[in-house]
């Protein structure tokens, strides 16, 4: 395989083309967005999944500079008891510890990564249309362009033209049934809040989740049950009135949530939480591929956005290193990705269903929960998960069952 296009210069677009070039494939990437204004402010959980993942493209060690280590997970209820304590993923090796950060700062180290590496990155490159035919895939963006090459990962997140090329059919990302807050404050006082600890709230109005970092800013966000925010309150609503809009779901509670949305000044923003349903198509003709959001993207009860994509990355690079053909190599890769992405929408949409929707944990698991039909399912699982991430270990290209 000569060229892979690789549509979407995000998370999963760059961490893809450090996968496909560490498995030798020439990897050119096509980002839509020009160099500044690609991210809105938010910030995620990165999973000691993902950062496995990450060590598997030789990309842990720099993105575990950023942010700070997340090790434990307290839950309060709405009177500020706590309802359990626990230690949070793979925490006793620095690149294998949850990472809170900016969503900026892990798209940025990864694009330093891609341009470190010599692989091209294309910016202002919108994607208008794909055409495939049985020896080549060209994709043609809005300035009159095209490239051509043998394969195309659409990696283009949540509202993915490669996906509505690729089936045009398919059903447009829904309401989640939950809008989003977040924010960060220097302004509130942590009250002995420990710098690697999230804490959960399940509030009475809300499900919200608080870290303090080592410099003492807070970091926060809150899901809210409802009706949509509709396209006018999203653009026109400012961060003093999505704050007086939350603060009567909050108050009601005895938990600090309140007080720290009430301290967050002009950095408080706002969104709908959006999923895809299981069962879309993820590839078609043999050259073109969804990853990440594109493929099954879900509402962000389990956190694992960013963890699932990073996975993807991995496993189709292997796929493409290990299987006999452009063909076999994508079923492989959908065979060994689709139950465990599908299982992680099917949680988080449980989750977001629920009028409690704490019950697991929300910033992130290590892993969706694994089949039931297992004695020691936790062990199963994190064994197959490892032995697929592990990239001196060959992909199994055959039809046996794949991880969940």
């Amino acid at each position: 395989m000569a060229g892979i296009m690789v549509i979407g210069g995000g998370i999963a677009g760059t961490a893809a083309a450090l996968a496909l070039h560490k498995a030798g494939f020439e990897v050119t990437v096509y980002e839509a967005h020009p160099r500044t204004g690609e991210d809105i402010g938010a910030f995620l959980t990165l999973a000691s999944n993902g950062m496995r993942a990450l060590a598997q493209l030789d990309a842990a060690e720099p993105i575990a500079e950023l942010g700070f280590p997340v090790t434990r997970m307290s839950v309060l209820d709405e009177a500020g008891a706590q309802l359990a304590a626990m230690p949070l993923g793979e925490h006793d090796h620095p690149l294998t510890r949850y990472r809170c950060l900016r969503r900026a700062e892990l798209g940025a180290a990864l694009q330093r990564e891609v341009e470190r590496r010599g692989i091209p990155i294309r910016h202002g490159a919108r994607l208008a249309a794909v055409t495939e035919s049985a020896t080549e895939v060209t994709a043609t963006f809005a300035d009159g362009s095209s490239a051509t090459g043998d394969l195309l990962v659409g990696a283009d997140g949540l509202h993915s033209a490669v996906r509505s090329q690729l089936d045009p059919a398919a059903s447009a990302p829904a309401y989640a049934g939950q809008s989003v807050f977040y924010g960060y404050t220097t302004d509130y006082p942590p009250r002995g809040e420990a710098p690697d600890r999230i804490t959960m709230v399940r509030g009475s109005g809300a499900a919200f989740g608080y870290l303090v970092s080592p410099a003492g800013e807070t970091f926060w966000f809150a899901r809210v049950p409802g009706a949509p925010l509709t396209a006018r309150e999203l653009t026109g609503t400012t961060p003093a009135q999505w704050r007086d809009r939350l603060l009567p779901v909050l108050r009601p509670d005895r938990t600090p949530t309140a007080e720290i949305v009430a301290a967050t000044g002009d950095r408080l923003m706002a969104t709908n939480a959006l999923h895809l349903s299981p069962g879309a198509r993820w590839h078609g003709g043999g050259r073109t591929v969804l990853i990440g959001d594109a493929a099954h993207a879900a509402s962000p009860a389990t956190g694992q956005g960013a963890s699932m994509a990073l996975e993807d990355a991995v496993v189709l690079a292997k796929a493409l290193r290990d299987a006999d053909g452009t063909a076999a190599a994508l079923e492989c890769y959908e065979r060994h990705r689709r139950p465990r992405a599908e299982q992680n929408m099917t949680v988080s949409a449980q989750l977001t269903a629920s009028r409690s929707p704490e019950r697991a944990t929300p910033s992130g698991d290590d892993a969706p929960p694994p089949a039931r039909d297992s004695a020691r399912p936790a062990q199963r699982v994190d064994e197959e998960l490892l032995r697929l991430l592990d990239w001196e270990t060959e992909l199994p290209v055959g039809g046996g069952p794949a991880p969940q």
